[in-house]
């Protein structure tokens, strides 16, 4: 499909969770200024001054503390490094490059800047982008976005800037993955997935593992659901994979922009053809992997000892990517993905046997089939996996001991679920979440005194016996019925008294037509 030069900017998401005015009035002012080029493009402009200011203010509040201290040197680069603060060269600091917004040089200097930065800090190396020099892009409108984005931060609150500047990256994110589609998709998880994967994994303390990362949506809602719930961001590690060079430099600096610590290899690789985290085994892992992806070189693996419960097909990595997560999975390890529908009842090229096997081994946890219409970049319908190593025990959210749930699967029904915010878009609420996650805890034995009952048409614990019934189709709609309706209260007297209306008007209506026969009867005889 031939895409245009100019894309016309989506709507504001109306996923919730933190999304103010702020971000939708830069988001517009910011998309003004886009000109000609196509948002694949502009997404780096962009993000790349974003990150640029928010290193440029965590290094100004820096140097500002510095300089009131007698004897200490502001312009000392290990001052910095020892805080975990970026060392910003003057040729890079934001207050530099806003003065020559206006030059017709300013692509150039930008251009510098962030070379110069990269040089300074080798975690860095080869991550931001280095070409706002080109012809194509107007210096006079990016002059402008210099100014536009000056005004984000709070140099005197850096944790608070912090927030701002990441919550304003991650807005931006989204909208270009609307704006791009399909090929958008390829980087960002819709927001409510990613929350909906982290409150029902909990990802609490431990290792966080991701190995076809994108931009790292998934690591930064583990960092926050870890703040919200009061436990400390140096418990969590986070490690992560991703194919594609120009996405995982948007992971390296999302993570940054959060100041948070991870493993995202020292560069970009193919998990199945160069595992880059061999030996890992992840507390938890989370993850979107690319749905049914025909392209992903499996004829090259074909005795890997990855796919100990089955060979998976060449022409689909859905259950590679399964066995792939298992791989990395350490003993009382809990994984939460999202895969095509198909991957709940395919029995194509083997797919069926491996699922057989999954069941079997007791790894399945929880399967939950999703709303449509989720996604930007795929009308695909999708569901949620959840695997967990030990059943029978296990530690899930603030360290609370698991029930036994060995021998039983939970299935969820949330197709009925989520809200149109337009045409083509649905989002799944924060109460959509919520019922969905509770449930799950609740089975799960984390939520005494509440405890688990099905829910007809929403939600069964079916055991293996069940599923093997079902021939190992994991489709939640086979197993949760139907809702149950309240049975209606009917008024016997006013009911007869219409049925009696009713048949009066039947008897008038036949006297009116036989009198009309004989009328007509009449006529014929003449």
């Amino acid at each position: 499909m031939t895409r245009t030069a100019r894309t016309s900017a989506p709507k504001p998401p109306a996923e919730g969770g933190g999304v103010g005015d702020y971000e939708a009035t830069l988001w517009a002012a910011a998309d003004k200024l886009r000109s000609s080029l196509d948002a694949a493009e502009y997404k780096h402009v962009v993000l790349g001054l974003i990150f640029l200011k928010y290193i440029s203010d965590a290094f100004e509040e820096k140097h500002a503390a510095l300089s009131a201290v007698a004897g200490a040197d502001p312009e000392a680069p290990a001052a910095y490094r020892a805080d975990g603060v970026f060392w910003v060269p003057r040729e890079a600091r934001w207050s530099f490059l806003a003065d020559h917004a206006a030059a017709p040089t300013i692509g150039k200097l930008v251009d510098e800047a962030m070379l110069a930065i990269e040089h300074e800090n080798p975690a860095l190396a080869g991550v931001l982008p280095k070409d706002y020099a080109r012809p194509a892009l107007d210096k006079q409108r990016l002059g402008e976005l210099l100014v536009l984005f000056g005004d984000i931060g709070f140099k005197d609150k850096a944790k608070r800037g912090r927030d701002v500047l990441g919550d304003v990256y991650m807005y931006f994110l989204g909208h270009f993955a609307a704006a791009e589609g399909k090929r958008g998709g390829q980087f960002y998880t819709p927001k409510c997935i990613v929350e909906l994967l982290v409150e029902m994994l909990a990802p609490y303390k431990g290792r966080v593992f991701d190995p076809c990362c994108g931009s790292g949506g998934m690591f930064v809602h583990s960092e926050r659901f870890v703040e919200e719930h009061g436990g400390r961001i140096g418990d969590l590690r986070v490690y992560g994979q991703e194919s594609n060079p120009t996405t995982w430099r948007l992971a390296k600096m999302n993570l940054a922009i959060r100041q948070l610590e991870g493993d995202l290899g020292a560069e970009w690789a193919d998990s199945f053809q160069r595992d880059l985290h061999e030996g890992l085994e992840a507390d938890y892992i989370l993850a979107n992997p690319p749905f049914n992806d025909s392209d992903w070189g499996g004829v090259r693996l074909r005795e890997d000892p990855r796919w100990t419960f089955g060979l998976p097909p060449v022409g689909n990595a859905n259950f590679a990517w399964v066995q792939h997560f298992l791989h990395h999975l350490a003993p009382t390890g809990v994984a939460g993905f999202v895969l095509a529908n198909g991957s709940m009842s395919s029995q194509q090229s083997g797919e069926g046997e491996i699922r057989r096997k999954l069941v079997e081994a007791d790894l399945v946890d929880c399967i939950i089939a999703l709303p449509g219409q989720l996604f930007d970049s795929t009308q695909i319908p999708v569901c949620l996996w959840i695997l967990a190593r030990d059943k029978k025990h296990g530690i899930g959210e603030q360290g609370k001991r698991l029930g036994d749930r060995s021998g039983h699967v939970l299935l969820l029904d949330a197709r009925n679920l989520g809200t149109m915010v337009d045409r083509v878009k649905r989002v799944l609420t924060a109460e959509d979440i919520t019922k969905i996650a509770d449930t799950y805890h609740a089975w799960r034995g984390e939520r005494e005194p509440v405890r688990y009952a099905d829910v007809p048409g929403f939600a069964r614990s079916a055991t293996l016996a069940d599923i093997r019934a079902h021939k190992y189709v994991l489709v939640p709609g086979r197993y949760v019925g139907f809702e149950s309706r309240p049975q209606a209260t009917w008024d016997h007297g006013a009911l007869q008294a219409e049925l009696a209306e009713i048949l009066a008007r039947f008897q008038q209506i036949d006297r009116a037509s036989n009198a009309a026969l004989r009328v007509l009867e009449d006529l014929l005889r003449g």
